[in-house]
């Protein structure tokens, strides 16, 4: 088959030229190529002696023998100089291969066939510093022809797929890279080939021939073109990446492994909740670490035992049967219609063996893997299952000072990436961080509780009743943490059915706040049973506040000095610390004491802020009470200021916290309070909590403790006042008012009782008081007889002796009564006692132990 030699064939690159001597040592025949060598047409070429023409001079002698020698019949190989066309007259080297001939007549001749010696060094040059690249380059070389099979393959890559170099010759990316693999670079190949846009690292995975192991490569590719240009192949560059790839894999897992712990740090541990916390880890975990995830926590520490619930240590906790009770409290799933977890702590779960619901209690089998890792504290792997879809879970303790607090279980789907030893102990991370936020958050539970039996406890508990009095309040800590504060509240029962009404402010917030408010607000108890004037029961307030307040003397200090002696601390220290000592028990309290029967109400103030009254029809105001000093200061007595209360008035008394914040100034807030009270009429539950959410209460800044009352005053048929003269015949006449005023409120059981004890304090009266007397009987909840006088001498009881013939009529008054006692006036005393009002059942007789006390 004959075609033309294309352009660029290596003919071009090795300049064969060929010309002919004849028998006369002449050139007969002058070929195109040696035209181009040697740059001599044919028509001067012709009938020339080559020697002459080409030669040099001093080579001539011999050049003339040689072609002698090749006319007699000799062949010849040889260099010869000859002078180069163009080149300044630069002479060139040529390798000649003379070869003896004949002519059509019998005559000697000659074919010379010439190479020129330079353009054939640079073709061995070129051949061997390619074989060189090739053959020795420490990557994968290959070469896909045209028709994308391996033309040619050096000796690294076939090392890496087996074989000898030349035994990849006509194989195909097929035999390589599996199917995927394989049409993704078939694809590549075809585009460099059409468009000759070079590639450079194309990321391809595959097995290595015999092994099981993926291996991954970087492969550059690139056309290949003749020297026409034109196309003859493409040319790969492949590198073998595993190692990289892996340590990019494990870079990334590092880095996705802090970018975890950061964000655990951040979203773990904002609530106080169990089981919020428990959800927060899952947020976390799922789908950034694992595809699903539960947590159990020990049930003992969900319902609050004292004792630690997941102790390493006690036996007494698990038993054969299991591990101790857990309840699951999250899960989390980023797989699609799945299970909480495809593993329950033992195998595949059966129909009978579901994995734990959301909220349920549950053990884990004794010897499964979950509670293994809640007796010994470490991590335990549970593999997968044939029949499920999870591929591997971690069961891993949730330990915090060292406490077993629960179990959490992160598990991986089958078609990810199973757990590795990073993996662990991120996982150990994790639940630990959890852990602590959850040890936190029971500890916190714990404090919390106790902290609101404290406040419950220093308040009034249910709604206060009082008589004359519809009253409602209000209590909302500034520590929504604690839910605990130094404000504080109290309605007190005082004698003769009157009310006193205290609210008070402790400075300080918290736990500290609370326990000194509980301290005024016994002793503010304690100093109202006495039945004290308001501006009396500060004054000896102010004096226990002092109390409380001082350190007692100088505190030493634990450091050691130089000498070995006790280190007493600075003068400066001192008075620091004495400082935040008094604070604690500095407060403000306004206290005010209602009486029924008149309406009227006496107030005394301690550095608080005055109450406000609504009269019907009138706007609310301020009542102008002088502040005095807060509690805890001394040196200043406290006044008092006596109102008279319109009938359904609602008096309101508070804490700063209702009218004052940061952003609030305090004649504001006043303003405020004052718009609000004006408001129309409501229920008083209603009322205070309109009071609340109108006013901008900024709750969270500080407490606020609210105490409304509505006046109602005991109704003049409730009350009966006699005013007696100082004659014996006194003590009758009050039997006998005593005696129509209980038949008119028929109140005929209480009778007998009454009468007798009448006649006892009026006895009494006119025997040790002084001036005229009073006697009153005041009818509510409860019926209460009062007999003034202008005596200062206290009653006293005493025991009688047996021969005496009276001392027993306040032994009598102790025994009927269901309470009695004696309380200073501004001139006199009031001796009074208290029964209950008859329920329809028998009256309870005395016995004869009481009878027999008297005597």
């Amino acid at each position: 088959m004959w075609q033309s030699s294309p352009p660029g064939s290596i003919y071009d690159y090795i300049r064969v030229a060929s010309f002919s001597i004849g028998a006369d040592g002449l050139i007969e025949q002058w070929s195109r190529r040696a035209a181009g060598l040697f740059g001599m047409a044919a028509d001067e070429a012709i009938g020339r002696d080559p020697v002459e023409a080409f030669m040099p001079a001093e080579l001539r002698s011999d050049g003339h023998r040689r072609v002698g020698e090749i006319l007699d019949g000799k062949e010849w190989t040889g260099l010869v100089p000859f002078r180069m066309p163009g080149e300044g007259g630069a002479h060139g080297l040529a390798e000649v291969y003379v070869m003896p001939s004949e002519t059509a007549d019998g005559d000697r001749a000659a074919l010379c066939i010439v190479v020129d010696v330079r353009a054939l060094r640079r073709i061995e040059t070129d051949l061997a510093a390619s074989q060189a690249i090739f053959g020795q380059s420490p990557f994968g070389f290959v070469l896909f022809g045209t028709d994308f099979t391996v033309v040619r393959a050096n000796q690294r890559f076939a090392t890496v797929f087996g074989g000898a170099a030349d035994d990849h010759r006509g194989r195909t990316v097929d035999d390589y890279l599996p199917g995927p693999e394989a049409e993704r670079l078939g694809a590549t190949l075809k585009r460099v080939m059409e468009t000759g846009e070079s590639v450079t690292d194309l990321q391809l995975v595959g097995p290595t021939p015999g092994g099981t192991g993926r291996r991954h490569w970087s492969m550059n590719l690139y056309r290949v073109h003749s020297g026409a240009g034109r196309p003859v192949g493409v040319a790969g560059l492949a590198t073998d990446v595993t190692r990289r790839h892996i340590a990019a894999r494990e870079a990334a897992s590092a880095r996705r492994n802090l970018a975890l712990l950061n964000e655990a740090s951040a979203r773990i541990g904002n609530s106080l909740d169990l089981e919020t916390t428990a959800r927060e880890l899952l947020d976390v975990a799922v789908p950034g670490f694992c595809d699903l995830a539960t947590v159990d926590l020990y049930q003992g520490l969900l319902t609050g035992e004292e004792a630690a619930p997941g102790s390493w240590a006690p036996a007494h906790r698990e038993s054969a049967g299991g591990s101790a009770e857990l309840r699951r409290v999250a899960h989390a799933s980023a797989v699609a219609d799945a299970l909480p977890t495809a593993v329950a702590g033992s195998g595949p779960p059966g129909p009978d063996d579901l994995p734990p619901a959301l909220g349920s209690v549950h053990r884990f089998p004794f010897g499964s893997p979950c509670a293994i890792a809640l007796r010994s504290g470490q991590v335990e792997a549970v593999p997968g299952d044939d029949m499920g879809f999870v591929q591997s879970t971690l069961a891993v303790p949730m330990v915090a000072h060292d406490t077993v607090v629960g179990l959490v279980q992160f598990s991986r789907t089958k078609g990810s990436e199973p757990f590795g030893e990073r993996d662990r102990v991120l996982a150990t991370e994790l639940a630990a961080r959890a852990a602590v936020c959850i040890d936190n958050a029971r500890l916190y539970r714990r404090e919390h509780e106790r902290a609101l039996i404290l406040q419950r406890s220093l308040l009034p508990p249910g709604d206060p009743e009082a008589a004359g009095l519809d009253i409602a309040c209000r209590y909302l800590p500034g520590n929504t943490a604690t839910e605990v504060g130094g404000d504080w509240f109290d309605v007190i029962e005082l004698p003769g059915h009157r009310t006193a009404l205290v609210v008070g402010d402790v400075m300080g917030r918290g736990l500290r706040a609370a326990v000194a408010m509980g301290e005024l607000r016994t002793a503010v108890r304690t100093l109202a049973l006495l039945d004290l004037e308001p501006a009396e029961v500060l004054s000896a307030l102010d004096e226990v506040a002092r109390g409380l307040g001082s350190p007692g003397g100088g505190e030493r200090s634990e450091g050691l000095g130089g000498s070995g002696g006790a280190q007493w601390p600075s003068r400066a220290a001192q008075k620091s610390r004495e400082a935040d000592l008094s604070e604690v028990y500095l407060a403000t309290c306004v206290y005010a004491v209602y009486d029924p029967v008149t309406r009227r109400c006496t107030f005394a103030n301690a550095g608080h802020l005055p109450p406000a009254v609504v009269e019907p029809g009138r706007p609310a105001r301020l009542i102008d009470v002088p502040p005095g000093m807060p509690l805890g200061v001394g040196g200043e007595p406290f006044e008092e200021v006596e109102v008279e209360l319109a009938e359904n008035a609602l008096l309101t008394l508070y804490t700063d916290g209702l009218v004052e914040s940061r952003d609030q100034p305090l004649d504001e807030g006043l303003d405020a309070l004052r718009a609000v009270l004006t408001g129309p009429q409501m229920p008083l539950e209603d009322a205070c909590d309109f009071v609340l959410s109108t006013l901008e209460t900024r709750h969270g800044e500080d407490d606020i403790a609210l105490l409304m009352a509505r006046i109602q005053g005991l109704p003049g048929e409730a009350v009966g006042d006699w005013t007696l003269p100082r004659e014996p015949r006194s003590v009758g006449r009050a039997r006998e008012l005593a005696r129509s005023q209980l038949m008119a409120w028929d109140l005929d059981d209480l009778v007998d009782t009454t009468e007798l004890l009448v006649s006892e304090l009026v006895t009494n009266a006119l025997r040790y008081g002084e001036g005229e007397i009073r006697l009153r009987l005041l009818r509510d909840r409860t019926l209460v007889c009062e007999v003034w006088d202008a005596g200062l001498v206290q009653p006293r009881r005493r025991r009688a002796r047996d021969t005496d013939e009276g001392g027993r009529g306040l032994q009598l008054v102790g025994l009927l009564s269901a309470a009695w006692g004696a309380r200073r006036t501004p001139r006199g005393k009031t001796v009074w006692f208290e029964l209950a009002l008859p329920t329809g059942a028998p009256a309870a007789e005395l016995s004869v132990e009481q009878l027999l006390s008297m005597y």
